[in-house]
């Protein structure tokens, strides 16, 4: 019996799983899950840790002595004569075996192993930028697949009441109780919203590609609930201070950081390091072995056209940084105010909408309704108000799309869990 039950326990075991997995596949997918799958569908991420990791290397290797040389040869061969080429008749002739070492000061040691930990940190101040563009660019392409399939349904809405009322005006026209211009202005208003649904069909699949590009996620698959946007973690008076995370003002202070690094190395630079080399020279059987002892120095006879110079340019090249990150910051807390006032104008502009104009193209599309079943206008005035209604709905939408797309801007502008606390407008 074991051997019966065992292979339908294993059937069981495998539907079960396929099961999970259909599941699992077939939950919606929330913007949080599209921005936990792009940062792990992201090649760029990886890239960028790389890239910190090679210059933390680079760091631990700047930090050490240069390797000691190891130097061998034959010093006063005689050529010709009885003795040429004999390493022992000359007492002159001698084989040499020694080591030389450059003693590098250790500031100056320091100063290139800072060198390189502060491009790392510019890489990681990099992966931070690359993250808050990522975060930003995949919620935009969830947020617009969102309202793109949202005004989908406001259209297959109305063209199904568009369809309706093409068979009541067949209907009155069989009837005598209607117009044949009746017929073909219905048929017109369904022919206009299925050109608008091709529009949005074609916008709709360009919107679930852009998401499976960052996301790496089927395009058919089903979106979750939109999240909440009625705040921004960006408050205007904490403007200043919010865009000093910026990641891509905190990478150009880093990359400041280390340009200085380099001056400093360069400064360091102007003091020359002291190499020491230590000789034993073997002589001929009868004669005595020698040890040598040398110090090597540089002459930095032309400082003030060498080491000065590069020294000059190393700050140069700091103060060009520090103008550009000043010029960059001011930038960004312009974009951003411009981007706050833009999204609250917005947030007032729906209101209106909710409030009046959505209820008025509503009230007139019910309005014409009523006189059109007491005859007192024609279809045409029914279609046109219907019309309106879609175009106010659609309107709105693409409002809130456009509002959406800001709100992402806003709030991806320092990546989700870095950086600020999460503020209220």
């Amino acid at each position: 019996m074991s051997m019966v039950f065992e292979p339908l326990t294993r059937i069981s075991a495998a539907l079960l799983l396929a099961s999970a997995c259909t599941a699992v596949h077939a939950a919606p997918l929330t913007l949080d899950d599209a921005l936990r799958m792009a940062e792990q569908h992201s090649r760029l991420l990886p890239a960028q840790q790389a890239a910190a990791t090679a210059a933390r290397e680079m760091a631990v290797a700047a930090g050490r002595r240069p390797d000691p040389v190891l130097k061998a040869g034959i010093n006063n061969l005689p050529v010709n004569g009885p003795d040429r080429f004999s390493l022992t008749a000359d007492f002159m002739t001698m084989r040499s075996l020694g080591v030389m070492q450059e003693w590098t000061r250790a500031d100056k040691l320091k100063a290139g192993a800072a060198r390189y930990e502060r491009e790392a940190e510019a890489a990681d101040a990099d992966r931070q930028f690359v993250l808050a563009s990522l975060q930003r660019d995949t919620a935009i392409a969830w947020l617009e697949r969102h309202y793109l399939e949202r005004m989908r349904e406001v259209l297959l809405a109305q063209r199904d009441e568009a369809r309706l009322q093409v068979q009541g005006a067949e209907a009155a026209y069989r009837g005598n109780r209607g117009a044949q211009a009746d017929v073909f202005a219905a048929r017109s208003a369904v022919a206009q919203i299925d050109d608008r649904l091709a529009i949005n069909e074609r916008e709709l699949a360009a919107a679930k590609a852009m998401l499976a590009r960052w996301a790496g996620n089927p395009p058919e698959d089903e979106l979750g609930a939109a999240p909440d946007m009625a705040t921004v973690r960006l408050r205007p008076e904490d403007l200043d201070a919010g865009i000093a995370h910026h990641p891509q003002v905190a990478a150009m202070l880093k990359r400041e950081a280390a340009a200085q690094a380099q001056a400093d190395a360069a400064r360091a630079g102007k003091q020359p390091d002291v190499s020491l080399e230590l000789m034993v020279s073997q002589r001929g059987p009868a004669y005595s072995n020698m040890v040598s002892l040398n110090v090597s120095i540089p002459l930095q006879w032309d400082q003030k056209n060498r080491q000065d110079r590069e020294l000059a340019a190393r700050l140069a090249i700091v103060e060009q940084m520090r103008a550009q990150r000043e010029e960059e910051t001011r930038m960004h807390i312009a974009e951003a105010r411009t981007l706050l006032l833009q999204w609250n104008s917005n947030r007032e502009r729906l209101g209106r909408y909710d409030r009046e104009l959505l209820p008025l193209a509503a009230d007139r599309t019910r309005a014409a309704l009523v006189a059109y079943r007491a005859g007192a206008s024609p279809l045409a005035s029914v279609l046109d108000a219907r019309r309106g209604e879609v175009e106010t709905r659609m309107d709105r939408l693409r409002l809130e799309m456009e509002t959406a797309r800001l709100w992402a801007q806003l709030n991806y502008l320092v990546p989700v869990g870095h950086g600020t606390p999460e503020n209220q407008p």
